[in-house]
Order: C-alpha cells, then sequence, then structure tokens
C-alpha cells in the first residue's frame, strides 16, 4: 500500500443490522448509473449458511449486482462463514485464519481497475476481524475514508459518538454519517437524534433514510435502493470524494 492511494469510502456502522448493505449498494448502483467505475468489496461476511441450505454471501452479491462488477464474489468477499457470528468467532470455528495482509492485497487488486471503491465492513469499526486485529485496524492499512451508518432510534447518539471517537482516537478520517430508520415508529428520539449529533460534531450528516418495509438487499429491489438513497441523501458531499474526470 506505500505510496498507493485508493479512492472510496469504506462504510461501517454502529451495530450490526443498521442498513450498512443497503446504503453501500445504494450508492454503487447511484454512481454506476452516473457513470462512474465503482467497484465494491466486502472482506467478510458470516451468516452464509441459510436456513433452505444453500450458502451464499447475501450482502457481497448484492453489492455485486449493484454495482455490476465482473469480479468474482471469491474476489469481492475473500472471507465467508457459514455462522452469523463476528467474523473472529466464525473463523475460529471454522479453523480458518483470516490473513490482514490478503484483504489488503485483494483490496488493492479490486482499486486498481475501478475509480472509486466502496468497501462494507461487518458490525462496526471496533469488530473483531481475527485475534486483536479489528476493522479499523484494516481501515487504516486500505486508507480509506469512513461513513458510518446509524440507527436513527433511541440509543444512537451514545453509539454515534463513540464510533466517532474511536476513528478520530486512530486518525481515521469521517466523510460523513447516515442515518436510518429501522422502524415505523415515529417518535421524537428519530426525528431529533440527527440534529442533537450534528450539533455535538462537525461531521457532515449525508441524510436519514426514511423506513421502508419492503426494501431487502436484493436484486429485484435495485431501483428502489438507487431512488431511495439519491431521494435522501445529499450527493454533494459524495461528489467531493469523486476524482476529477480529464
Amino acid at each position: 500500500m506505500k505510496g498507493y492511494q485508493a479512492r472510496g469510502l469504506f462504510v461501517t456502522g454502529t451495530d450490526s443490522g443498521v442498513g450498512k448493505s443497503i446504503v453501500t449498494g445504494g450508492l454503487a448502483g447511484l454512481l454506476r448509473k452516473q457513470g462512474i467505475n465503482v467497484g465494491v468489496m466486502k472482506p467478510v461476511e458470516t451468516g452464509c449458511l441459510h436456513d433452505d441450505g444453500s450458502f451464499l454471501p447475501a450482502d457481497a452479491q448484492f453489492l455485486k449486482d449493484m454495482s455490476g462488477v465482473d469480479a468474482p464474489l471469491e474476489e469481492i468477499v475473500p472471507y465467508r462463514f457459514q455462522e452469523p457470528l463476528a467474523p473472529s468467532v466464525a473463523a475460529e470455528r471454522e479453523g480458518i485464519t483470516i490473513d490482514s495482509s490478503q484483504l489488503v492485497k485483494k483490496f488493492v487488486h479490486l482499486s486498481r481497475h475501478h475509480d472509486f471503491m466502496l468497501v462494507e465492513g461487518a458490525g462496526g469499526l471496533l469488530t473483531p476481524l481475527y485475534q486483536k486485529f479489528l476493522f479499523i485496524d484494516l481501515v487504516k492499512r486500505i486508507k480509506l475514508p469512513v461513513l458510518i451508518v446509524s440507527r436513527a432510534t433511541l440509543g444512537t447518539i451514545n453509539h454515534t459518538l463513540l464510533t466517532l471517537r474511536a476513528a478520530r482516537a486512530e486518525k481515521v478520517p469521517v466523510a460523513g454519517i447516515v442515518f436510518n430508520n429501522l422502524s415505523p415508529e415515529k417518535n421524537e428520539a428519530s426525528k431529533t437524534n440527527p440534529e442533537v449529533i450534528a450539533r455535538l460534531v462537525d461531521i457532515p450528516v449525508w441524510g436519514v433514510l426514511p423506513y421502508q418495509v419492503e426494501i431487502q438487499p436484493r436484486f429485484s429491489c435495485r431501483e428502489t435502493v438507487i431512488k431511495l438513497v439519491r431521494s435522501h441523501l445529499n450527493e454533494e458531499f459524495l461528489s467531493n470524494l469523486m476524482p476529477i474526470k480529464a
């Protein structure tokens, strides 16, 4: 990685299940529509063994479909595990060692074929990838700014500020925050939390996604996801990260 700097974003979350895949996939689809050569990567995916017995890294497949890349799934998601556990635990239970240097090499290989990379993490920045190696350590190695996806509900102020502090403590740049409504219930907390956090930190809030019951990270929802991102996120922040076209 010495002397090499890719363009892109690392999409992380304040927790699992906050909507990282929808945001990452939506951004990938939007950039693709704008003519940007966008690449995608999900270094590790767990929970790939489904109830029907099939084995599929569904999030990575969604990113591949949304971005339209030709890369095989094995390159987009180098490590795939059966159980829905933290990567370090899932890897240990399957007797597999996650090699961080290989993840970096995979990222560099993919990024050299694209103008902009979107990398989706698992869990949050302090989720362990393997033993004491955390996702934030991988972010530092691939040198991408992070986009934080947060719940809009009660408790998100603490979770979001802790994530920001973790990033700043490791000198990881934060490009922005996206809030996602995960429940149809409307309350004062979900309405005011984004505003409160915006006042407390100097990080741009890219937008607030409304609750969408019908949206799932799958290709059949492609246009709906792109429309959601285009309608509710400020594209100006994303355009500032884009490579300048000659």
